[in-house]
């Protein structure tokens, strides 16, 4: 099989890479740039792409650097951006996966002659036979598991996509890395926005682009002024942080953002709870056909949040998912990735909060 293996420069994609070789399959592998501005972290930075290379090179297979910095900044940066114009929280991974590595690096990847495209993502596929559809699971190691960062994807990538590393614990892909002699073996796990500087942050990021407004900062029960933020734009619902408790000396979180009015609502966590999310039809995706009206399913908040039972309902064509408890509140932009109630390792699709 002709695989091409999308090299972050990292660990994972490394040994996936390594994996495809070792199993006698003809490899190639490419590093995205992505982001034409300076970065220091993710996969965007000058040293991630030599490091990808020299892992292509004591692998001894062809290297190749695909350019795709337009459609970067138009697919994520520029959303990201005007999200938190808009008081809603993006997720910029979710939507690199989404529009980039698995659209338009796939599709070039198909265009090329390749019969698979390989990511170093821990979360694995298991091959539909028999007509049977594709299925997309979580990643063998809990603490590493990225199946919520790939839960838009549907049948059509997931027939080409292969995730050599995710049966394997991430301890055993920096052994097997560091057996391989390879320079990733012990390089640390990218955290941040690869398009943020480290140095910069987020408010420094977005404060070159957009005007950042100073909000009020209100108790949703008994409308007192609990002071200010500088910055709306970088508040999110369920927020914590920055906030002091209020006069009754209880944690207050973030329930909405009112970019109209500048104004920001806290409460208590029994307070800003909800029992409910409502999802933006037009981001609805699914690994094979659509959920019925009243599937049990898990639902996940975020990429290491804590799963929680939940209900799908069409309802009057607004889909909603319906926790068992009240949970957590969804910030609008958020993702929600819904897995199978009957074995919670499946993944069933994801929608955004509206």
């Amino acid at each position: 099989m002709k695989v091409l293996v999308a090299m972050s420069g990292g660990v994972d994609s490394s040994v996936a890479a390594a994996r495809l070789v070792a199993d006698g399959h003809e490899v190639v592998g490419a590093t995205l740039k992505l982001w034409g501005g300076s970065s220091d972290s993710g996969c965007c930075s000058v040293a991630d792409v030599d490091d990808a290379r020299r892992a292509a090179q004591q692998l001894a297979i062809a290297h190749y650097v695909f350019d795709m910095t337009e459609a970067f900044d138009d697919s994520v940066v520029g959303p990201y951006v005007a999200a938190h114009a808009a008081a809603r929280t993006p997720n910029p991974c979710i939507e690199c996966n989404r529009h980039i590595k698995f659209d338009r690096l796939l599709d070039r990847a198909v265009r090329l002659g390749f019969d698979a495209l390989a990511t170093g993502h821990h979360a694995r596929v298991l091959r539909g036979a028999g007509g049977r559809p594709h299925q997309l699971r979580r990643g063998a190691d809990p603490d590493k598991d990225q199946s919520y960062v790939l839960s838009m994807l549907g049948q059509r990538q997931l027939a080409r996509v292969v995730l050599p590393i995710g049966g394997m614990t991430k301890a055993a892909v920096r052994a097997e890395a560091a057996a391989l002699g390879l320079r990733t073996a012990s390089k640390p796990d990218s955290q941040d926005v690869c398009f943020i500087r480290s140095d910069e942050g987020r408010a420094r990021f977005l404060g070159g682009r957009l005007a950042l407004h100073r909000a009020s900062v209100v108790d949703s029960t008994s409308g007192d002024d609990l002071g200010s933020v500088e910055a709306l734009e970088l508040v999110t619902v369920g927020q914590r942080r920055g906030f002091a408790p209020g006069p009754d000396g209880r944690r207050r979180y973030v329930a909405s953002v009112d970019p109209v009015a500048r104004r920001v609502m806290v409460g208590t966590a029994e307070q800003v709870a909800t029992l409910a999310v409502e999802l933006d039809p037009g981001s609805l995706s699914w690994t094979d056909a659509p959920l019925r009206d009243g599937a049990p399913v898990i639902a996940q908040l975020s990429a290491h949040g804590r799963p929680a039972t939940a209900t799908f309902w069409w309802g009057d064509g607004r889909p909603r998912v319906h926790f068992g408890t009240p949970t957590r509140p969804v910030a609008p932009g958020q993702t929600v990735a819904l897995y199978d109630a009957s074995d919670p390792d499946s993944v069933l699709g994801s929608g955004i909060a509206a």
